[in-house]
């Protein structure tokens, strides 16, 4: 059967892109710094290290610290995956009872350098940071200035759809084909890592379905009755059985945002409405969804819209510099196809959790 749509065709919120350029021409034209949201303690049993690395992958790294350190991968912690392909600066932690942090200072490797080390009192979780703060230039950019202008403002006042980038989907969407071949015939891929992508990738397809309907009727950014509710920058949810005036201007100003399915087993919380329009636009991929909590996952919500926190932009030349703060598990490139033609542009590589 037909996979859902790809990240490409996927409705945009502000129109039509307004601009052709090249994104990632070189690993400097990417740049993601971590936000924790919280700093060391200054005292503890781990050293917290701020690694910047270039060209090298998250798993990588964590093992030269792990060997540096004496430990086992596994004893190594750290929040999110980072893109191979960029300039980034992340979090580790090292077990280090008696370690000197400053003996960690300019330890580095192939591709990655350790900036900052202080004592912190836990091992670092996944998941535990706040967000990222993003600055991407695009090369080459042909645009209106007039017209770019207006596109940025708009984004930075109202935000953005919450797509999941294409990277969830693995190259040419293998991990959705993945996802299809183990729901239709029951038979779950062997290898561990192929079930996990495909689970994240089949999940996040579906998001992407019901919040690409929302798009394509304009409430994707406003409350409706029946919709659960997120808290923006938390997950804290709740249900809105009716959108009053003081909801409806909560909504207005970003401070919450409707909400989607991410499936698995549970309620969902919505009322019947809400209930019955995800029901509808899922019904060719209900295979999915029982698949999906059969294999263990629970319902979870995610937020339909994307606040850009902070957005400011230079354009010079022909190079066209962003800067943006998101929270954890967004995705520039919902940022940037809302502005950049993907046809004119290289893939961007997040590996973001974001």
């Amino acid at each position: 059967m037909p996979l859902p749509l790809s990240f490409d065709l996927l409705p945009r919120a502000w129109g039509a892109a307004i601009a052709t350029g090249r994104l990632k021409v070189e690993p400097e034209d990417f740049v993601v710094r971590e936000w924790l949201g919280f700093g060391a303690d200054g005292e503890g049993d781990h050293l917290l290290l701020t690694v910047r690395k270039r060209g090298a992958n998250t798993h990588w790294v964590a093992k030269e610290l792990s060997k540096r350190a004496g430990v086992h991968p596994r004893e190594i912690g750290y929040s999110g995956l980072k893109d191979r392909h960029a300039v980034t600066e992340q979090a580790f932690t090292v077990p280090g009872r008696t370690a000197d942090a400053a003996q960690w200072l300019g330890f580095a490797g192939e591709g990655f350098e350790v900036i900052a080390a202080e004592r912190i009192r836990r091992k670092l979780k996944r998941g535990s940071h706040k967000g990222n703060d993003f600055q991407i230039v695009v090369r080459e950019v042909t645009a209106k200035r007039d017209q770019l202008a207006e596109r940025l403002a708009c984004i930075a006042q109202f935000g953005v759809p919450n797509y999941f980038g294409p990277q969830r989907f693995g190259r040419g969407g293998r991990n959705l084909e993945v996802a299809e071949s183990w729901f239709s015939s029951g038979k779950s891929p062997y290898d561990r890592l192929d079930r996990s992508f495909a689970l994240s990738a089949a999940r996040s397809a579906l998001f992407n379905t019901v919040l690409a309907a929302r798009v394509a009727d304009g409430t994707w950014n406003r409350l409706l009755d029946g919709d659960v509710a997120n808290l923006d920058g938390s997950g804290s949810i709740f249900p809105v059985a009716a959108v009053d005036d003081v909801l409806a201007e909560r909504s207005q100003r970003l401070d919450i945002h409707p909400t989607g399915p991410m499936h698995g087993r549970g309620e969902s919380r919505t009322g019947a409405v809400i209930s019955k329009l995800e029901e509808a636009v899922l019904v060719p991929w209900a295979h999915w969804a029982s698949g999906m909590a059969a294999a263990g996952l629970e319902h979870e919500r995610r937020a339909l819209r994307l606040n850009v926190q902070g957005l400011t932009w230079d354009y010079a030349g022909t190079d066209l510099t962003l800067r943006f703060r998101l929270g954890k598990g967004a995705f520039a490139t919902s940022v940037l196809a809302e502005v950049i033609d993907p046809a004119s542009a290289a893939q961007v590589d997040e590996s973001d959790d974001g």
